[in-house]
């Protein structure tokens, strides 16, 4: 009994001696794999020498973050960073859209051109000779800018009808009015492209175009048939085609007259006109296709020279804080560029010194001033804004915001002053007819 009960206990013991012996295999074994593993406090080998590298540059916080990275650099602003360049006669002279005497460029052109460093020259129909004429004196005009930093606009008012700049050899194309009785918006934008396709065989790149007022007023004695009609959708489907035409051809639009000229009775060339309506009422007509136009990113917005006295009692529209500042910039959010008509038109030059209209109208949110047909309102214009950042009128800040806004679309339409001439005549005077033959059969 004595030797059953040892031999059972060494049984036992054994069976415990193994348990443990395994168990202690065991622990063994896991200890060894954990050796085998780098801590997670000390550089994997493969990553050591780079690890090494950056933390023998860095500072102690850097040390505490494995994942330290330098941060990726913002995108620069092209935009900003040229705006940057500029001294502030370069940008105020950016604002100034001016006009030229005569065929060929002149010296007082070239010193207004070098010294004023306007942003923009317009041509009108007494600048226009042949077709190489023309094209000759735009691009001496921009040979005579390219010692300055930005290309300048080329711009005329090529509307078609009876408001065209071109040369007789060019096929003419006919008024809104008569296109717009059609309702082919087709049509339209085929027009736009022609337009443009037209101004690029002398080398301008800006187009006073498309006409989106409404021919409310059949005794209008400046719109009539520069308008597509009385209707405001029609205006609308129609002045938006054509301005993508413009735009499909490299052309950059520019849509007039806000906030309507249509319900005019009087020329603003000559005098100022008055519309007696209400917000509410110009909302039902007029301003129905420029807000169609602002909805579709229009490049840049032309405001006339029409009081509007129960907008703004005091002010014309191109000088109303009123109506460019909370009613094109506000109300339809606006941010393109806003021109003014030409500042040297009866409307104004009547009623207003040239030099106040300048701040008033750059106070109310325009950007480019149109003056044309005299080198000395160019000059007044651009001695009177400088005078008015000097002496704290205007803040260099507002400049900045309009200059900001051109160069934007100088660089969106890659404007250069290498850019020449371009086009052919006889395909250009063919596909004219053809587009005619269209519209005389709808």
């Amino acid at each position: 009994m004595y030797n059953h009960n040892r031999n059972s206990k060494n049984k036992h013991i054994n069976t415990l001696q193994m348990l443990f012996l395994l168990f202690g295999i065991v622990l063994l074994l896991s200890a060894c794999g954990q050796s085998e593993k780098p801590s997670s406090s000390e550089p994997n080998n493969n990553n050591a020498g780079t690890e090494t590298n950056a933390n023998s540059n860095a500072g102690a916080g850097d040390q505490d973050d494995p994942q330290n990275t330098v941060p990726p650099q913002e995108e620069k602003d092209p935009v900003q960073e040229q705006l940057d360049q500029l001294s502030l006669d370069e940008k105020i002279g950016q604002m100034i859209l001016a006009g030229v005497q005569g065929t060929t460029l002149d010296a007082q052109a070239k010193q207004m051109i070098m010294d004023q460093k306007v942003g923009g020259i317009i041509f009108y129909a007494n600048n226009v000779s042949t077709l190489q004429g023309t094209a000759t004196f735009v691009q001496s005009i921009k040979d005579a800018n390219r010692s300055n930093p930005v290309p300048i606009f080329m711009s005329v008012d090529q509307e078609g009808g009876k408001v065209s700049r071109m040369p007789e050899t060019v096929e003419s194309i006919p008024s809104n009015g008569k296109v717009g009785k059609t309702k082919d918006a087709d049509l339209a934008e085929t027009m736009g492209e022609l337009l443009a396709r037209q101004i690029q065989l002398v080398g301008f790149n800006v187009d006073f175009a498309p006409v989106l007022d409404v021919n409310s007023n059949p005794n209008n004695p400046v719109i009539g048939d520069r308008s597509f009609g009385s209707s405001a959708s029609l205006v609308s489907q129609m002045g938006i085609a054509e301005m993508k035409g413009l735009r499909s051809e490299g052309i950059i639009p520019v849509v007039k007259h806000f906030p309507g000229h249509g319900d005019t009775s009087v020329d603003s060339h000559l005098d100022l006109p008055v519309v007696n309506k209400t917000k509410k009422q110009l909302a039902q007509l007029e301003w129905i296709p420029f807000e169609a136009a602002v909805k579709e990113q229009v490049e840049a917005v032309m405001v006339a020279h029409i009081l509007f006295p129960k907008l703004d009692p005091d002010h014309p529209a191109s000088l109303s804080d009123v109506i460019i500042g909370q009613h094109l910039r506000g109300k339809f959010k606006y941010d393109g560029v806003v021109i003014t008509d030409d500042l040297s038109m009866g409307a104004i030059a009547k009623n207003y010194k040239l030099n106040d209209a300048a701040v008033a109208t750059v106070q109310a949110g325009s950007d480019i001033l149109l003056v044309a047909h005299s080198y000395e309102s160019a000059k007044t214009i651009f001695d009177t804004l400088m005078n008015a950042v000097k002496s704290g009128k205007i803040s260099e800040s507002r400049i900045n915001e309009s200059v900001y806004r051109i160069l934007a679309l100088k660089q969106k339409y890659n404007l250069s002053d290498e850019e020449q001439p371009s086009g052919d005549l006889k395909q250009l005077n063919a596909d004219i007819l053809d587009w005619r033959k269209q519209v005389d059969a709808r």
